[in-house]
């Protein structure tokens, strides 16, 4: 078997004391994704000797970059995440390692936040001040306009909670979560999005503007914690954000910044096992047979897939899965044009014509929808150069259900591509069949396979009450007291803000508190 030169190097050696002593301050990530690369960035300013390893050739998990070559031109799409919502928390990883994130890449803001379109032909704004956001909903409610500063208080009650308190703190037993309780209590944490939204707003297509967001993070709006409501105000205080050229820029970024500061990458290494000993990770091993011992393990990978295939007999929860409710996945479809299409905004929501029925199809019965929802990406609206010259780049994402639902993808995919294609045509993208010239599709399939996400969901678990703060998987084992999870199962969330924060949570159980 090879053995890597990581464990020539650190694997401990009871008749070498200083190897003893490099071998406590070394630390493996599995996996190169949002929380993965934060967690890689704060161990190395914690001056630990860390490597990631990854199974896929290029960084980023969900937020990879595809690059395609086509008719002689170069079209790339963002895999995953469009937008950044609390750009704060790169700024502060580029800070714990002496460096300003604005050297490296440059944030563009995104005007309006989203389009919100209605079947019946109105659209919405959405985002920007009080004012602009009042003068929005007034379109459709006056009452709701008046309304709207009395919801963004609550938001950012909720906010100041869940997020600024308690989305750092680990939730390991009962004793945490016990003194949450109170709070969450207070601020109704029992109530979904959609039941808060409701409760300030009364016209419908104000109550969907406003409580969509739960989707953004794998949530059903009817069955997600009011928690969630936060992100509103998380919007408002720091904005919303694109990277030029691309949110795959700030991942090469984040790679950069932590190679340039000690941390290893190897890529095209999937992790066959963790090897355990003396009730301690001591490394992983590889499915073409190399090894890498540390002295501490993260895992971006999904908890669920960890406990169930990669950790020997005697810590492996054969039923971490079946007990945990997978959030919806996700059919993408990625395309560019040869015209471009000046008026469709940088992200446009459309929603069908049916709202609490789409989404019970999606979340509880697992019927592929008819009455298509969609989030259309448009990145050349902010960002020109995201697309060649002349052309504009989109994709265009709609909640299916997970892998758990008896839908064959080989022999639906290209009829549900079609019906999403004819329904962009007719809404918002007028002669778009004639006019694509690259296009491509990623089915559940794509985030069992590839991301290794069990269901093929597209966010983990979905973010119940009963599957928030420490009902979600915990950010350390509970068994393996060096075994640690960073990413979008884990506390406190899904989402690029969550998965990030998840990398603090990790630092703190390590350290006893963040940088």
């Amino acid at each position: 078997m090879e053995t890597n030169s990581l464990e020539a190097d650190f694997r401990p050696d009871s008749n070498d004391t200083e190897k003893n002593l490099a071998a406590a301050n070394t630390a493996i990530v599995i996996g190169a994704g949002f929380g993965g690369l934060a967690s890689a960035i704060r161990l190395a300013a914690r001056g630990i000797r860390t490597t990631v390893v990854d199974r896929l050739d290029i960084p980023g998990g969900r937020a990879a970059e595809f690059t395609r070559h086509t008719a002689g031109k170069t079209f790339r799409y963002d895999a995953g995440p469009t937008v950044l919502t609390a750009p704060i928390l790169f700024e502060e990883l580029f800070t714990l390692l002496g460096e300003r994130l604005g050297d490296h890449v440059e944030l563009m803001p995104v005007k309006p936040w989203y389009q919100m379109q209605f079947v019946d032909g109105s659209h919405l704004d959405y985002g920007g001040s009080t004012e602009q956001i009042q003068a929005e909903i007034a379109k459709f409610s006056t009452a709701d306009a008046a309304a709207y500063p009395a919801y963004l208080a609550h938001s950012k009650k909720l906010f100041e909670k869940g997020y600024e308190e308690l989305g750092t703190q680990p939730f390991l037993n009962w004793r945490a979560m016990a003194r949450a309780l109170p709070a969450m209590a207070r601020l109704r944490a029992d109530r979904s999005v959609y039941a808060v939204t409701a409760r300030y707003f009364k016209h419908e297509h104000i109550r969907r503007a406003f409580s969509i967001q739960p989707l953004l993070v794998g949530g059903n709006p009817f069955d997600t914690t009011s928690i969630y409501s936060l992100i509103h105000y998380l919007e408002r205080k720091w904005g919303v954000w694109f990277v030029r050229g691309g949110m795959a820029r700030l991942v090469d970024a984040l790679v950069a910044l932590a190679t340039r500061h000690g941390v290893q990458f190897v890529w095209n290494a999937e992790v066959a096992a963790i090897e355990v000993e003396n009730g301690l990770a001591s490394g992983v091993r590889l499915r073409d047979g190399r090894t890498f011992a540390a002295d501490n393990i993260v895992c971006n990978a999904d908890p669920g897939y960890v406990l169930t295939r990669l950790l020997p007999d005697g810590h492996r929860k054969v039923d971490a899965i079946k007990k945990k409710q997978y959030s919806m996945s996700l059919f993408v479809w990625y395309f560019s044009t040869d015209i471009t299409y000046p008026d469709v905004a940088h992200h446009t929501i459309l929603f069908g014509a049916t709202y609490r029925e789409v989404l019970r199809k999606i979340f509880d019965t697992l019927e592929l929808p008819e009455d298509l929802s969609i989030y259309l990406h448009r990145p050349s609206a902010t960002d020109p150069a995201c697309a060649p010259p002349g052309h504009d780049a989109f994709y265009a994402l709609v909640p299916v259900p997970n892998l758990r639902s008896d839908i064959d993808w080989t022999t639906v995919a290209d009829t549900f591509k079609a019906a999403l294609q004819a329904t962009l045509e007719q809404r918002t993208l007028p002669g778009l069949g004639q006019h694509i010239v690259d296009e491509f599709h990623v089915t559940p399939e794509y985030f069992s396979k590839e991301l290794l996400s069990p269901w093929g969901a597209g966010f983990s678990i979905t973010p119940t009450l009963m599957q928030s703060a420490g009902f979600r998987f915990p950010n350390r084992s509970a068994t393996i007291p060096n075994l640690y999870f960073a990413g979008a199962g884990t506390h406190p969330g899904a989402g690029v803000p969550g998965v990030v924060t998840s990398a603090k949570v990790v630092e703190r159980l390590m350290f006893g508190s963040v940088q």
